[in-house]
């Protein structure tokens, strides 16, 4: 259980780098900080998926608690305002608790008043837009008797998940009243907000609530002043009954489910399986018939590159191996060109196929499911197909200048686009566009071919061969290109678009080599294996993860803050990713001969990524830390790939 006491509540400036997630299945969620104080626009009580897992809208930002005690009033809310923080409710915060996977798995608020103790605790409905609220007020034996009310007013934004709401007149504050009921639609084209309760009385209200200061968003450059609007008060008589409840949806409820609704979930929740299972089942979306995997929240969606490296660890590992199949399924739709999606959209239009790596992962994950489950027949009524024609596009060329060259290694990229998982822009220009003959692609090939020949030789023997030579062409012109020997270790890419005819290979130290010797049909035998983990250990490693480039090059950046452009620089230049500390693991215990000695420093590499998970981050890991010691955390809080690989790699090595 993470139990946080009132010393780190009432620090709102620690207490504010704590954040909870709530998922539902869909692609909505609702997240905040331990306070319930909101510091990113993305934070609120019901993030809404009309259309899963994408179209989101944040419709009810938070919920305004007020308990009186004997006519006295005491707020419990926390916001920022300009040059004030208003009400200064985690001053009676006594805990923040969460226990992923046990009796209470939701996030919980306890204050005192007196000695009155108000707890809350919020949770998502799975399957359903819908957030349930409950309070519970204890009081000690014996006591004196108390007058005990709570008030409630909803705060409501109604607004993309990527943008801030305003005061306008075209929101209309009018609501629908009836017995336990109220529903709101303020624009055309969303859907009504319906909140059902157990007050004794509403009151009509109709406010707004101006200049919400996001202290996050300030951080990041961006936008940070909202406004929300106050539309009713809910007030309920906790001594006629010393529970409270809401239900906020998309539909209505009868709110005489609300136990029913809760015990529901604990019973789903367990069923998934111990924490980490529970952290993990945080991504899985549905997408259409099946299922996909949201790379990361609060602000990103279902990615091809993401779904499939990330795939292994929160399916396959957490014993979920037909919610992997459905996944599986799912992908094999939407290969166009030989290419997988790189990204959905948020609001419909159509998927982008801009990665040259997405697809080749996606063998990897096929493999890994196939070792697991050897459901061969399934594999080759519906997906052996789809991989043949993935591995002909590349053969023959496909988008973006995606191709097979004459001596067996691949070619990505053209002017301004960046096609490989290093693809951030600035100001519409790749930071680290790699076009050329990237390290990592060749290995994905060299792997992909190799479980293509594995398939074949099964019932397809006639091709057995041809995937067979196509790995050996590409493992011949991999040893005798890539190696950078003033280094001991492999250029970043090769044959380099538009460079210097006499400097066409990147030698810069990235962590992208690792793979050459992780994957599990391997490019590097275990001395040239060896070498290059080395470098990467010598150059790159931390205790989070991987740096995206060495220190000592002047191209390095050890903080990832700053404004948008700041960031984007920075995102490849230097940063530590998590997710890239499950490859090396993997890769280094098996250079090392998978003993006890290697297996107990494997372990030690992934101590940290797992104090962190535990403590502050609050059963997930983020996208980023800096590159530079204390190695601060940044980016998206919770991030699909970056859980998945270290679980994977983890039970590797155990």
């Amino acid at each position: 259980m993470l139990d946080l006491p009132a010393q780190m509540c009432r620090d709102l400036a620690k207490a504010s780098q704590r954040e909870w997630l709530e998922t539902n299945g869909l692609g909505g969620f609702a997240s905040s900080t331990i306070t319930g104080l909101n510091t990113r626009r993305y934070h609120g009580l019901l993030c809404a998926a009309l259309a899963p897992p994408s179209k989101r809208f944040l419709l009810l930002s938070k919920l305004e608690e007020s308990l009186v005690v004997d006519g006295t009033r005491y707020d419990l809310s926390v916001n920022t305002y300009p040059g004030t923080v208003h009400p200064a409710g985690h001053e009676f915060q006594t805990s923040f608790r969460l226990d992923a996977a046990e009796r209470a798995p939701f996030p919980t608020f306890t204050w005192q008043v007196e000695d009155v103790e108000l707890t809350k605790q919020v949770f998502l409905v799975h399957g359903s837009n819908t957030v349930v609220v409950e309070y519970v007020l204890r009081v000690p034996e014996p006591a004196a008797k108390h007058d005990v009310k709570l008030e409630i007013r909803p705060l409501l934004a109604f607004r993309g998940y990527h943008e801030l709401a305003h005061r306008n007149d075209s929101f209309r504050t009018s609501y629908i009243e009836s017995d336990a009921h109220l529903a709101i639609a303020p624009y055309d084209g969303l859907p009504a907000l319906h909140f059902n309760h157990d007050a004794v009385e509403v009151e009509k209200s109709g406010h707004w609530y101006y200049n919400f200061e996001y202290q996050r968003e300030r951080e990041r450059g961006l936008d940070f002043v909202e406004d929300l609007f106050q539309p009713f008060v809910l007030h309920f008589d906790l001594n006629a009954r010393p529970q409270a409840a809401i239900i906020a949806s998309l539909s209505p409820h009868d709110i005489a489910s609300v136990p029913d609704l809760h015990q529901a979930e604990i019973a789903r929740r367990k069923s998934v399986g111990g924490k980490l299972a529970a952290a993990a089942d945080q991504f899985i979306v549905k997408r259409g018939a099946g299922h996909s995997i949201i790379a990361g929240y609060p602000w990103f969606g279902d990615w091809g590159r993401d779904t499939m490296i990330s795939l292994p660890g929160l399916t396959l590992c957490t014993a979920r191996s037909a919610l992997a199949k459905e996944i599986l399924e799912e992908f094999a739709k939407w290969i166009q060109d030989g290419m997988l999606p790189n990204t959905f959209p948020d609001h419909g239009e159509q998927p982008q196929y801009n990665s040259v790596d997405s697809a080749l992962w996606y063998f990897e994950a096929v493999r890994a499911y196939a070792d697991l489950t050897h459901d061969y027949d399934w594999i080759f009524r519906r997906i052996y197909g789809p991989l043949g024609e993935i591995v002909d596009a590349y053969i023959r060329g496909t988008r973006y200048n995606v191709r097979l060259d004459a001596d067996g290694l691949v070619h990505a990229g053209e002017s301004g686009v960046a096609l490989t998982w290093m693809d951030a822009r600035l100001n519409g220009v790749p930071v680290t566009p790699r076009a050329g003959k990237p390290v990592e692609i060749q290995a994905l090939w060299y792997n992909a071919l190799r479980i293509m020949e594995s398939f074949a030789a099964r019932q397809d023997s006639g091709r057995k061969d041809f995937y067979a030579s196509l790995a050996e062409s590409t493992r011949a012109a991999f040893q005798s290109k890539f190696w950078n020997g003033s280094e001991n270790c492999l250029f970043d890419v090769i044959e380099v678009d538009g460079a210097d005819p006499d400097h066409k290979n990147d030698a810069s130290i990235r962590p992208n080599q690792v793979f050459a010797a992780s994957l599990t049909h391997k490019l590097l035998e275990p001395v040239a294996a060896r070498q290059v983990l080395d470098v990467v250990e010598r150059e790159l490693l931390t205790p989070f993860g991987l740096r995206t480039l060495s220190p000592k090059d002047p191209q390095y950046r050890g903080t990832y803050a700053g404004d948008v452009a700041a960031r984007d620089y920075a995102y490849h230049q230097g940063t530590v990713w998590p997710w890239l500390m499950g490859p090396f693991v993997v890769a280094w215990f098996a250079a090392h001969g998978g003993d006890s000695a290697a297996r107990q420093r494997s372990l030690n590499w992934l101590s940290a990524l797992r104090e962190y998970r535990t403590s502050e981050g609050m059963n997930q890991l983020p996208e980023v830390f800096d590159g530079d010691p204390p190695h601060r955390p940044g980016g998206c809080p919770a991030q699909a790939w970056s859980l998945a690989t270290v679980i994977q790699s983890f039970l590797t090595v155990y």
